[in-house]
């Protein structure tokens, strides 16, 4: 079995600059297990676990991504998913995109569906996965990423990505199976 996401890549640029930003809200040595810079990335659609035989065809299938034109995407804010309420498990950073993205996440539920894998039943969210949260955090450090008036910038992507997920006790690690070019 192998562990697949589609993933609409962000440019090195981009992650480089919020990561500055990250920096700055948070200065010094806080004991936090960021995601990598290389990690950072937009999933359109989790596939999940599917046999190694099937690859080859969804890799195929996957293959209308490259009738589309390159997305227009803006980052507007920093936001929480909570375990509890009091208790946020990630921060992420929550983009605007082109209108497009919708039509691409569902032909990726419909076009993925013919081999058993699941649509997808929540509203698609587009953000940036940017910590996982294991334990505590600073009392203040949801306002400060809650508050924060984040600098206008915008960037285009141009590449989505067929990704490979193995998990392990240290975290998980991709690795790119294909890659689909934009117009």
């Amino acid at each position: 079995m192998i562990r697949l996401f589609v993933a609409l890549i962000i440019p090195d640029e981009t992650k480089n600059q919020i990561i500055q930003i990250r920096k700055e809200l948070l200065p010094g040595h806080i004991k936090l297990r960021w995601e990598d810079n290389s990690k950072i990335h937009l999933t359109l659609k989790f596939i999940g676990e599917v046999k190694e035989d099937i690859l080859e065809s969804i890799t195929k299938e996957l293959s209308f991504l490259e009738h589309y034109q390159k997305i227009n995407c803006r980052v507007e804010s920093f936001g929480f998913f909570f375990k509890t309420k009091a208790e946020p498990r990630i921060l992420w950073l929550g983009l605007k995109l082109d209108n497009v993205i919708f039509s691409i996440v569902d032909q990726l539920n419909q076009r993925l569906s013919m081999f058993s894998i699941p649509i997808e039943k929540r509203k698609f969210k587009a953000h940036l996965t940017l910590l996982r949260i294991k334990n505590d955090v600073p009392k203040d450090f949801i306002s400060k990423f809650s508050n924060v008036e984040l600098p206008e910038f915008n960037f285009t992507a141009n590449e989505i990505v067929l990704m490979k997920s193995e998990l392990s006790s240290s975290g998980s690690t991709y690795k790119e199976i294909h890659k689909y070019y934009l117009k």
